[in-house]
Parts: C-alpha cells; sequence; structure tokens
C-alpha cells in the first residue's frame, strides 16, 4: 500500500467512526491519537539507541563485559536523561500507546487516555496544556475509540526505515486538510489550504535564516518551509537553517500546531501562551527573514482603539474596523533588514479606499516595500469563494542576497485567476506542481535568485507585469494585477466571421440534436420504472 492510500484508508475508516460527533469536535482526539502513536514509537526508537551505545566500543557508555551490559540494560533505557539529552518525549510505561491498545476493550478506556496524556505532559515540559485531553467528554458510541486506536496503531516508526517519520507528518497534515474540507467555513482559523502555502512557499523561497508566522493556525506555513529547505539543500549543493517562530490567538490551535512541528520533527517557539499578536505580541524584538501568513480577513473586532500611538504603524494608522493593513504593518515592523514577507490578504486590501487604506497603501509603495503582487483565482479555499491576493513585501530590493537584479522602484503584478489547473472537488480547485513551478519561477526570473532555474524574465500580456512606482502612480497606487498585466493577446486563425458562425451553429445544432435524444432515451428509463417525467 502506498502511502497516498495509507492516508486515505485511514481517513475514511476515521470518519465512520465518528457517527454523530462533528469534525470540529472530532480532528483533536484523532490528531492527539496520532500524536500519541508517534512519541511512543519514537520512545521505543530511542530504547534501541541507547541498547546500541552500550553495546558499540566506540560509544562513551561502552560496556565491555556482556554479562554487566545485559544486567545494567534496563536500568539505562529506563534512565530518562538518555531520552532527554536527545530530545525525545518520555513516556510512561502507562501512557505507552501500545499499553493502551492492549486495553482498547476496556470501558473506561477514555478515562485512561485523559490520565496517558496528563502523564506524558507532567514528563514532559515542553508539552505542558498541550496534548488532548477531554476522551471522556467525547460523545462517541462505545467501543469507537477502541477502534480508532486500532486503526493508529497501523502507523509506524522504524528509523530503519527511510522515510518512516513521514508518514506520521504527512498523515497528520492530511487529516488537517481532510478535516478543513469537512468543516467547511470552521476551518479558516487552523487552515491554509496546502497549496496556497505552497505558492507562498515557492514565491518566498525560506532556506536560511529565522521565519515567523504571526498568525501561524495549525503550523502549515512551517512544515512547508521545511520542506522547501530540504529540497533545495541538494540542488543548491549547501545547508539551510530555518529557525520557527509563531504565535496563534487560539489556545486548541496552538496545540495542533505544536503537534504538526513534533510529529515533522521540528522545533518552533510559539511564544509563552496563545493570544492575539496586536495586543499580547510574544516576539516584539524578533526580526525575522522570511514571514508568511494567511491572518483572518477583514476582522473588525482586534483592538485597534488600544492601539492608535503603537509604533508598528509606520505607514498610517490602520482602520479600527478592518485589520488588513495593521497585519501588514505588523509585519513589516517584524522583517530584518534583508526580510521579505508573503501574505494572504482579501482582494478588497488592493484597492480600498475607505477609512484610510487608501494613503496608508500609497505610503507603502512609495516607501517601496512592496515587491510583488499574486491575484489568486476563487474556489481555492474549502472556508470561502471569495478571491483573494498575495502581498509579497520586502526591506531589500537592491541587487544583493536577495537576488542579482536590481528591482527598486518596481512591482512585479502577476495575475493568477487563469492558472490553476487541479481540480479538488466540484466546488474547490488548485495549483497542480507545474503550476506553481510556473508561478514560482516568474518571480525568481524577475528577481535573478539562486532558485531560477534559467530562463530570463519578460513581462507576458494576461499573466505578468514589471511595473514602476511610476506606472503605479497612475493608477492611484491601486494594486489589482488585472490594471496592469493587460488581456492575452488571442490569435487570429484566419476564419472569415461568416464562416465561423455557420461552423459553429452547424456545431451547436448537432449538440441540441444529440441532447433531445439523451431527454428521450431518460424518459423512457424513468417511465419504465414508474417514475414519468
Amino acid at each position: 500500500m502506498t502511502n497516498e492510500e495509507l492516508k486515505r484508508t485511514l481517513w475514511d475508516t476515521a470518519n465512520k467512526l465518528r457517527g454523530s460527533v462533528s469534525a470540529a469536535e472530532y480532528k483533536y482526539p484523532v490528531l492527539g491519537m496520532v500524536f500519541l502513536k508517534y512519541v511512543s514509537d519514537l520512545f521505543d526508537a530511542q530504547s534501541n539507541v541507547i541498547r546500541q551505545r552500550i553495546a558499540e566500543p566506540g560509544s562513551d557508555y561502552y560496556i565491555e563485559d556482556e554479562a554487566t551490559r545485559r544486567a545494567s540494560e534496563d536500568v539505562f533505557v529506563g534512565d530518562k536523561t538518555f531520552y532527554d539529552q536527545d530530545n525525545v518525549f518520555w513516556i510512561p510505561k502507562g501512557a505507552h500507546f501500545s499499553t493502551l491498545l492492549a486495553l482498547a476493550t476496556a470501558p473506561d478506556l477514555p478515562q485512561l487516555l485523559d490520565k496517558a496524556m496528563g502523564d506524558i505532559e507532567a514528563e514532559n515540559p515542553s508539552l505542558r496544556g498541550v496534548l488532548y485531553r477531554e476522551f471522556s467528554r467525547l460523545a462517541l458510541e462505545p467501543g469507537k475509540l477502541g477502534e480508532l486506536m486500532g486503526l493508529i496503531a497501523r502507523l509506524k516508526f522504524d528509523p530503519a526505515k527511510h522515510g518512516s517519520r513521514d508518514v506520521f507528518g504527512e498523515v497528520y497534515e492530511y487529516f488537517l486538510g481532510q478535516f478543513a474540507m469537512n468543516e467547511g467555513a470552521k476551518a479558516g482559523e487552523f487552515y491554509t489550504p496546502k497549496n496556497v502555502v505552497n505558492l507562498l512557499v515557492e514565491i518566498l523561497a525560506p532556506f536560511k535564516g529565522t521565519i515567523y508566522d504571526p498568525a501561524c493556525g495549525s503550523g502549515g506555513m512551517f512544515v512547508q518551509s521545511a520542506k522547501f529547505k530540504d529540497a533545495h539543500q541538494k540542488t543548491l549543493g549547501k545547508q539551510g537553517d530555518l529557525a520557527i517562530y509563531g504565535q496563534e490567538l487560539m489556545a486548541q490551535t496552538r496545540r495542533l500546531c505544536l503537534m504538526n512541528l513534533a510529529v515533522h520533527g521540528l522545533d518552533g517557539d510559539l511564544g509563552q501562551t496563545y493570544g492575539s499578536s496586536f495586543t499580547n505580541d510574544q516576539h516584539k524584538t524578533l526580526r525575522a527573514d522570511y514571514i508568511l501568513a494567511n491572518p483572518p480577513f477583514n476582522i473588525s473586532d482586534w483592538d485597534g482603539d488600544k492601539l492608535t500611538d503603537d509604533p508598528r504603524w509606520v505607514h498610517g494608522i490602520p482602520p479600527k474596523g478592518n485589520a488588513n493593513f495593521a497585519w501588514l504593518q505588523h509585519m513589516l515592523a517584524r522583517l530584518s533588514s534583508r526580510g521579505r514577507a508573503g501574505i494572504v490578504l482579501a482582494n478588497g486590501s488592493m484597492s480600498s479606499q475607505q477609512s484610510g487604506e487608501g494613503e496608508i497603501r500609497r505610503a507603502m509603495v512609495q516607501a517601496d516595500v512592496v515587491e510583488c503582487m499574486v491575484a489568486l483565482p476563487g474556489q481555492l479555499f474549502s472556508n470561502t469563494q471569495i478571491p483573494v491576493c498575495l502581498w509579497f513585501l520586502s526591506r531589500n530590493k537592491a541587487a544583493g542576497e536577495n537576488g542579482r537584479i536590481d528591482r527598486r522602484r518596481q512591482i512585479l503584478f502577476i495575475d493568477a485567476r487563469k492558472a490553476a489547473s487541479g481540480r479538488v472537488s466540484r466546488t474547490q480547485i488548485e495549483f497542480n506542481d507545474d503550476d506553481l513551478q510556473r508561478l514560482g519561477q516568474t518571480y525568481h526570473r524577475w528577481r535573478g535568485t539562486e532558485f531560477c532555474e534559467g530562463g530570463e524574465y519578460a513581462d507576458e500580456p494576461g499573466f505578468c507585469y514589471s511595473a514602476s512606482l511610476e506606472d503605479v502612480e497612475k493608477h492611484g497606487y491601486v494594486l489589482t494585477p488585472g490594471r496592469y498585466v493587460g488581456a492575452v493577446v488571442e490569435d487570429d486563425d484566419d476564419e472569415a466571421f461568416a464562416n465561423k458562425m455557420e461552423r459553429l451553429t452547424a456545431q451547436l445544432a448537432e449538440q441540441m440534436a444529440k441532447g433531445a435524444e439523451l431527454d428521450a432515451v431518460i424518459r423512457e428509463k424513468l417511465g419504465a420504472l414508474g417514475y414519468g417525467v
């Protein structure tokens, strides 16, 4: 079974078990259980590492005498310090997944799971307040939790098997996406579609430095950034390194993020607690090299009235009734001298004039901090059909470490509204790999970065245009890409108008006749079943 088949099978089965429990409520125990299985497997793998160390002559812990070594093995394997020193979570015996799996049919399994999660938190300070501990309150039918454990038990972490750690990460990520699709409108707080994240990552290209997301949700930006770095280490022939910083408003979503980082083998600083990046900023002194974010669109209850004197509002005080330009300026304030940011925002942010937003946008353009604007198609998100855009900001557009081509006083506009070829469902589309490659390389050619895979940048009518700030001024500092890229040039097929109309009407008449034949067949079949139309 391939990883794709495994993920799909696990999801289908797990989803059936939830019965009448909502997807929004069900995701916490399911993802919590995936996490428990992962840390239990990791614990077992570390036990084997410790056994190997005391048997390895070159190891500091080597015990030469075999009888003594065997007698000491349990002492070493049972010593928590050997797990702490390698950053492996300590799992008490009664909290191990296999111990609980053996009790899967016990009537008090929910209580045992709650206790196990509490015991793990008590032994591992970094997990305090992170794990799901409400199994006993879950309104699942009796026995379903045990069945769910049996299902999750199929996931295995085997350090001898290449990529086995990734299986947990991929399953966790896949489940997050599936829960988002099932939750619909409620999913926005924790999940950004993977291919939108991938587009941000492809253009921003996080490789070495600090990365920050002030509205980090379940941590998808961090996971995809780490994957980008890993994928490019070989092609660039050098080592990447990303230090992760984030903040999340919702306590439960912050827990999902911490678990997501852990199952992907990543460390991150999400601050001391959950809270608003506006009023309870956990990273005030941070200056990040990369910022990626999908903050909540158009929110009005962001406490703007308490922050009118905030030093972050360099380009103007954001309106109290909409946080879009507060997010943009917050992220600008957290960028390093070479830093760049990619932000998902509502389309209105590109053209709005009310409440001073037009003035803030003008000031940002004149300060030359806007680098690239991308218009996205509708139907990319599971929770909204509203078309959105990507803002890319930069603290350094000169030739240098961010690219060999000096792009000061220029902005790249990309109209990607017709660039998505993939389809997730009847109501949701996505960028496939070729689409992402085309969009990412358009930016990298324009900027001349080390991620450019060859070719020179050229404006393409209907798709991309490199505008000067004077061009933008002529458009009243409106940043909608469609205003700049123009229309696609259609090839003239040289067919005379009269001939074309004759051909097309004949084609239409043929299709209408076929439609009428099919209608008659359907009526006949339904009539035979006693359902005349």
